[in-house]
């Protein structure tokens, strides 16, 4: 008898160690916010503001070469209309940094455009202190951390999780915008979690 496993098509996401350098300029982009972003998350963060990729290096030396990784990776592309006989640019559609106190939350959603990213940049609290917390009795595995929720083949809702501690600072996910997800809210810290957000789309009026 012949076993052969069989994996079905499917997408996932990278993780990403950021280098030195490119950790050093995105907070000398949070330096220069360009506006309030509040408004447009879809859920309970205080303070979101838009920032600005200064001379796309970010873009150029990050995201970009992640675009192309993804697609030789995974073989496809995450988006559902697609013109085939066209290639078109990729571009950054907008970053923010979102600024997460005691408590505030984002609830499951997902992103606007093709790939969406999110780099840590300061953790103030260890995720297993705080499921030590009273209030995470009721959600111990999910209290202060990240998680990306979707179904398997049999359509049963499954996800996975990113515990959040110091050590995820410098680390980006880089994902389908599609690709639904939500964080949770943690307590007994005063600091600020701050993490940078940003989408990227396909420019359909110029072809390559």
């Amino acid at each position: 008898m012949k076993i052969k496993t069989v994996y079905p098509n499917n997408v996932g996401w990278f993780e990403i160690k950021l280098d030195e350098i490119y950790m050093k300029h995105l907070w000398d982009c949070i330096k220069n916010p360009v506006s309030d972003h509040k408004s447009k998350l879809a859920g309970n963060i205080s303070k979101s503001q838009l920032i600005n990729d200064k001379n796309n290096f970010f873009f150029d030396e990050v995201l970009l070469p992640a675009c192309h990784k993804y697609v030789e990776k995974f073989k496809t592309i995450p988006v559902k209309e697609l013109p085939v006989s066209e290639r078109h640019e990729i571009y950054l559609s907008t970053m923010w940094v979102n600024y997460q106190k005691q408590t505030e939350f984002n609830p499951r959603h997902h992103h606007t455009g093709i790939y969406s990213f999110v780099v840590w940049m300061k953790i103030p609290t260890n995720f297993e202190d705080q499921r030590k917390l009273k209030i995470a009795e009721s959600s111990s595995s999910m209290i202060s951390n990240f998680c990306f929720d979707y179904k398997n083949m049999l359509g049963h809702e499954t996800g996975s999780v990113y515990k959040m501690s110091p050590e995820m600072e410098g680390i980006m996910l880089f994902f389908p915008s599609e690709l639904n997800h939500a964080v949770y809210p943690f307590y007994n810290c005063d600091e600020e979690r701050i993490s940078i957000s940003g989408n990227l789309m396909l420019d359909t009026r110029v072809c390559v």
